[in-house]
């Protein structure tokens, strides 16, 4: 078959999507609706779908990267029940994700259970799908994940990871006071990020209580300002959706 040369080629260039959408044009049964297609046309469709194949494969990617908590959409919000949210306002910060390109973060803040950890990891998904990298951690669990870098020297590697992610979502910020290496970490987490990169930040407390919880003065100066400075604020209140829906949507 003449064909099996040129897709062989095509598949050891790793062009697997004009590859697929190859096959597709040399099928008989297309050949009635490429038959009016120029050279130009059908070239660019194959261009195309090599095109769509990678961004699908990229897009993938970062969604499995992310790791994160709950799969969740800005479509699938839900403004019927009251909880605050301002579709308006959702619509517009969401919209291409100007707020990840501008380095802004968003504090989403309210009571256990009214789905600020699902909004969270659905804004980091629509900004995936807008082409940036993200990543969803407890707090807890990111604390501990530095220690054991410290422990066996790779915290410098590990922070400079952190610093490369477009949109690092930190659940259950301020839950609980920090401690000395905590607040230092944090700060150099904070510090690699500003006006750079974009963080969220889910909490229970509100952000005038923040700076009681991470303890000493003179830190937690230094990190409120380089968080709060250019950040979205989005307060949720009512019952916990937890009851209704099992946290699976918000």
């Amino acid at each position: 078959m003449l064909n099996q040369p040129t897709l062989e080629k095509l598949e050891t260039l790793r062009l697997h999507g004009m590859a697929e959408a190859f096959r597709a044009q040399s099928d008989p049964a297309q050949h009635d609706g490429l038959a009016n297609l120029s050279f130009e046309e059908r070239f660019a469709l194959l261009v195309d779908q090599e095109w769509t194949w990678r961004q699908n494969r990229a897009l993938a990617r970062r969604l499995t990267q992310a790791k994160f908590r709950y799969r969740a959409s800005v479509e699938d919000i839900d403004f019927r029940t009251p909880r605050g949210l301002d579709r308006s306002f959702l619509r517009s910060l969401t919209q291409n994700s100007a707020w990840v390109r501008e380095h802004q973060n968003v504090f989403l803040l309210g009571p256990c259970g009214v789905g600020k950890s699902w909004l969270a990891c659905a804004l980091a998904e629509k900004a995936c799908r807008d082409g940036f990298s993200a990543f969803f951690i407890r707090l807890p669990k990111l604390f501990r994940d530095l220690v054991l870098a410290r422990a066996d020297g790779s915290l410098g590697s590990r922070l400079a990871r952190l610093a490369r992610i477009d949109v690092l979502i930190v659940d259950d910020w301020a839950h609980a006071p920090l401690g000395e290496s905590e607040r230092r970490d944090f700060l150099e987490i904070c510090e690699d990020r500003y006006q750079t990169r974009s963080t969220i930040l889910t909490s229970q407390l509100p952000v005038a209580k923040w700076h009681e919880q991470i303890g000493d003065p003179t830190l937690a100066d230094s990190i409120l300002d380089r968080l709060v400075h250019n950040a979205h604020r989005i307060e949720m209140r009512g019952e916990s959706m937890r009851k209704e829906r099992g946290g699976k949507k918000a």
